[in-house]
């Protein structure tokens, strides 16, 4: 496995939020879910994006809008047209006044909007949750990324404009894992582009002796590296490997391990299942109590506490049905 390749695994549209809009103007929304993801593409007609902290931007048809939570924004069709609707942790929809939103309808399945022949036609999709492995990608993103029709060269987003409306057996799984394809192509897209200043996590991909390195880490956390033993295999010293690599993506090799040994942790302590001491072994520790200890030191917090308070955050599925609220 690549970096790329660990570092866009994450994303899981597990019970992601999947909605299709139909709009006319005059419309306005305020989006406040506080998400940490949140895909939007223009299927018809025109958007105009009100980010809190950046400029009103207008997207057309094809275009792909990437926003980076938990800053709040707006969908309108003009940046003057005050919001209608305010989109609260939940997909909760109310008033901007707070009253329960009761005058914009359903218009059929995973379809929401104030006109069922609106011209303009969106489709959302928002991560509730992200995995831990994902930090240093949502790191790197703007509040607000756009990709123009053509940009991003995938078949995808008419695809996930007509599939979404549908009602199939499994379709809940086909459509999060076109949301997961639609969200790997974009990012890799943005990332890619010359006029945006990749990490440096990113560009080391590329070097022959630190790319080597990533890979094998990624491949095996569990090993026990050493930095000779990742130096053999990239065919220099080891002087050479941590100096290069500590020069390519900003840390020590053992520290890049650590801390990605320890975000696969925090994901695997997720499931109610795993035992802290299953974990541990999963991610090279030798112990529950050694997978503890570093836990607590980095984190700040017990494996057991993160463990409660990541299911305490976790946005429940039947809170996010696309037929009952709508971005």
């Amino acid at each position: 496995m690549d970096v790329i390749a660990g570092l866009l695994n994450g994303p899981r549209a597990e019970g992601a939020f999947l909605l299709r809009s139909l709009l006319t103007p005059p419309w306005s929304l305020r989006v406040q879910d506080r998400a940490p993801l949140t895909l939007v593409a223009v299927v018809s007609g025109t958007a105009w994006v009100v980010p809190e902290t950046a400029p009103p931007t207008e997207l057309h048809p094809g275009d792909l809008a990437i926003l980076r939570g938990p800053d709040p924004y707006v969908f309108a069709d003009a940046p003057e047209t005050a919001p209608q609707a305010v989109i609260h942790p939940g997909q909760r929809c109310t008033t901007p006044s707070g009253e329960e939103l009761g005058d914009l309808r359903t218009l059929g399945t995973r379809s929401w909007g104030n006109a069922p022949d609106g011209a303009t036609v969106l489709v959302t999709g928002t991560y509730q949750v992200l995995s831990e492995i994902c930090a240093p990608l949502l790191a790197a993103l703007p509040p607000l990324a756009v990709l123009r029709n053509g940009e991003c060269d995938t078949p995808l987003i008419p695809l996930l404009g007509a599939e979404v409306a549908r009602d199939a057996p499994g379709q809940d799984a086909v459509l999060d894992r076109l949301l997961d394809l639609l969200t790997v192509v974009a990012l890799r897209t943005w990332l890619a582009r010359p006029d945006v200043e990749t990490p440096a996590w990113y560009r080391a991909q590329d070097d022959p002796v630190v790319g080597t390195a990533l890979r094998l880490m990624h491949d095996d956390p569990a090993h026990p590296w050493t930095v000779a033993e990742l130096a053999d295999a990239a065919h220099v010293s080891r002087a050479a490997m941590a100096r290069r690599f500590t020069t390519e993506v900003g840390e020590p090799p053992m520290a890049y391990l650590a801390n990605w040994r320890l975000a696969l942790s925090a994901d695997l302590l997720c499931d109610p299942a795993a035992t802290i001491a299953s974990v541990a072994e999963q991610v090279g520790y030798g112990s529950a109590f050694a997978l503890s200890a570093a836990f607590k030191r980095v984190r700040g917090i017990s494996p057991k506490e993160h463990r409660e308070r990541a299911a305490r955050e976790a946005t429940p599925v039947a809170a996010v049905r696309p037929w009952r609220v709508a971005v």
